[in-house]
This record gives structure tokens, C-alpha cells and sequence, in this order.
């Protein structure tokens, strides 16, 4: 699994258009913007089901993740960051590290141990593990199709056969 990551990572820091350090979401992939949260407005109190169900509704697309999309804190937080960058995905991002509460009340929701987590339009998706199988296979540019959100991927894809078809 560590291979595939640094694998995933090594290829966006070749892409031109993909994340540098220190570069925030917007300069580097124009269009794309993600909207980080650092405390999320909870308190050190326990966060309960109805907060959760209100952050994973914010926003289509929403990860739970160590650090930031400009200033990811593990690898695993940084995969999910690259591969929402390379499919041009608007997301918001909330830090766990800065709030504790959140952390453990995001793991006692979904019932899963790890942190990234990501969710599609308020349903629980899964892990970088899981992201990263989705993305290989094809079924996050479906999954992100269900909710109206059309790939960057998927975009080149189709810009690439018309080109073809053109010649």
C-alpha cells in the first residue's frame, strides 16, 4: 500500500499542474478550491452524531484529514489531497489535529479506525486505501459523476479522443 501511495505521489509531483509545496489549491490547479477548517467551530467537548452529519453535508465532497490540503501531515492524508487535485475535486477538508474531540468523533461515526476519511455527497467512502482503488479502477470518476461532479481526469480524457477523431 506504501508503494502504491509514493507511487501516486511521485507521478502528481512530475504533473506541471499538480501540487508544489507551499503553492496553495488555487495556484496550483486554477479552478480548483478547497475549503479547509482548522477547529470546525468545536469545542474540546465531544463531537456528536448531529455535527458530523452537519460537516459531512457542507460540501459534495468532504475529507477528514491530518493538516490541510496546502500542508498535509501524513502520507496518507497528502495521497488523498493529490488524487482529489488530479480529478479537479472542490472539497471541504477538516483537520483532526487541531481538535482531538473531532478526531475520535469522526472515527466513532464511520466506525473506522484510520484517518484520511472522505465522504461523497454525506455517505462514508472510505480511506486512502480506498480512494487510491477507486481512483486506479476507474469508480471515483463514476462515483463523483453521481453527484454532479465531472472529473479533470475525465475531461482530458474525452478533450484527447476528440483530438484524435480530428487528425
Amino acid at each position: 500500500m506504501n508503494r502504491i501511495c509514493q507511487s501516486l505521489l511521485r507521478q502528481s509531483y512530475r504533473n506541471p499542474g499538480g501540487f508544489t509545496a507551499g503553492a496553495s489549491a488555487s495556484a496550483s490547479m486554477p479552478g480548483v478550491l478547497s475549503r479547509f477548517f482548522a477547529a470546525d467551530a468545536v469545542t474540546g467537548e465531544a463531537v456528536d452524531k448531529a455535527t458530523l452529519d452537519k460537516l459531512v453535508r457542507t460540501n459534495k465532497v468532504v475529507v477528514f484529514m491530518k493538516g490541510n490540503p496546502q500542508a498535509p501531515r501524513c502520507g496518507f492524508s497528502n495521497a488523498v489531497v493529490q488524487i482529489m487535485r488530479m480529478h479537479g475535486v472542490q472539497y471541504d477538508a477538516h483537520d483532526v489535529l487541531a481538535n482531538e474531540s473531532l478526531r475520535q468523533g469522526v472515527k466513532d461515526y464511520t466506525d473506522w479506525p484510520t484517518i484520511p476519511q472522505v465522504f461523497i455527497d454525506g455517505e462514508f467512502v472510505g480511506g486512502c486505501d480506498i480512494l487510491l482503488q477507486m481512483h486506479q479502477s476507474g469508480d471515483l470518476i463514476e462515483e463523483l459523476k453521481k453527484v454532479g461532479i465531472v472529473s479533470e481526469l475525465l475531461k482530458a480524457e474525452e478533450s484527447k479522443k476528440e483530438d484524435e477523431k480530428a487528425k
